[in-house]
C-alpha cells in the first residue's frame, strides 16, 4: 500500500472499527494530555486533540498516515468527560434521561513525511429515553462504562438506554467516523476498496 496506516490510539474499540477496512494497520498509544484549554469549544478540543494524537506519531514512526481521532459527550454547552466510577456514570445517566446529547468526534489524517493533515469533526445526536434509577444503576453494573464518553457503550447494552440515534455515521458515536475516514484517505490518494490486499 502507497502508505503505511498508523492508528494513535490504544483504544480496542478505534482498532476494531479500523479492522473493518480490512487493511493493515500500525498502533501506538499518543499519550497527550487531554485537558480543555481555557475558553477552548468542544468543537475546537476534539480538533486539536486529533490532530495532537496523529503528529504524536512522529516519535514512533518515520512514514505513514497516521489516524487520531478524540471525543467528546456536550449536553447544554458543558462538555462531559468520562465517568470513571459508578457514581459519576450515574450522576451522568441521571442528567441524560429524557435529554439528547450530542458527540462530538474528531478525526485527523496527518502524513508523518510532509506534515499533510486533514482535519474534521463529525456530530452525532444521541436521545436517552426516560430511564429510571434502577435502569441506570443495574446499567452500570452490568457494562461497567467508566471509561466511556457519555458513560455508555452504544456498540453494546448501552442501545437500550436511547430512544433514538442521529447522525451520518453511527461508527463516530463509538469512536471513529469511517465514512469520513475513508474520504480522508482518499484525498491522501488510498482508495480503502482498491486497496484490498495489496
Amino acid at each position: 500500500m502507497k502508505h503505511p496506516l498508523i492508528l494513535a490510539s490504544s483504544s480496542p474499540f478505534r482498532q476494531s472499527l479500523l479492522q473493518k477496512f480490512n487493511l493493515p494497520f500500525d498502533t501506538f498509544s499518543p499519550d497527550v494530555d487531554e485537558s480543555a484549554l481555557e475558553c477552548e469549544t468542544p468543537i475546537e478540543l476534539v480538533k486539536r486533540l486529533s490532530e495532537l494524537k496523529a503528529s504524536a506519531a512522529n516519535k514512533h514512526f518515520n512514514k505513514g498516515l497516521a489516524i487520531g481521532s478524540d471525543q467528546v459527550a456536550v449536553f447544554n454547552n458543558q462538555i462531559l468527560g468520562k465517568p470513571h466510577n459508578k457514581q459519576n456514570a450515574v450522576k451522568q445517566l441521571n442528567l441524560f434521561s429524557g435529554n439528547t446529547v450530542t458527540f462530538l468526534t474528531g478525526l485527523c489524517v496527518y502524513d508523518i513525511v510532509t506534515g499533510t493533515k486533514k482535519t474534521c469533526v463529525e456530530p452525532f445526536n444521541v436521545s436517552f429515553k426516560i430511564l429510571s434509577d434502577a435502569q441506570i444503576s443495574a446499567y452500570c453494573d452490568a457494562e461497567q462504562p467508566y471509561n466511556c464518553a457519555g458513560s455508555f457503550k452504544s456498540e453494546g447494552l448501552g442501545i437500550c438506554l436511547f430512544e433514538k440515534l442521529s447522525g451520518d455515521d453511527p461508527n463516530s458515536l463509538i469512536g471513529l467516523p469511517l465514512i469520513k475516514l475513508s474520504q480522508l484517505l482518499a484525498e491522501f490518494g488510498i482508495d480503502v476498496l482498491t486497496a484490498q490486499g495489496k
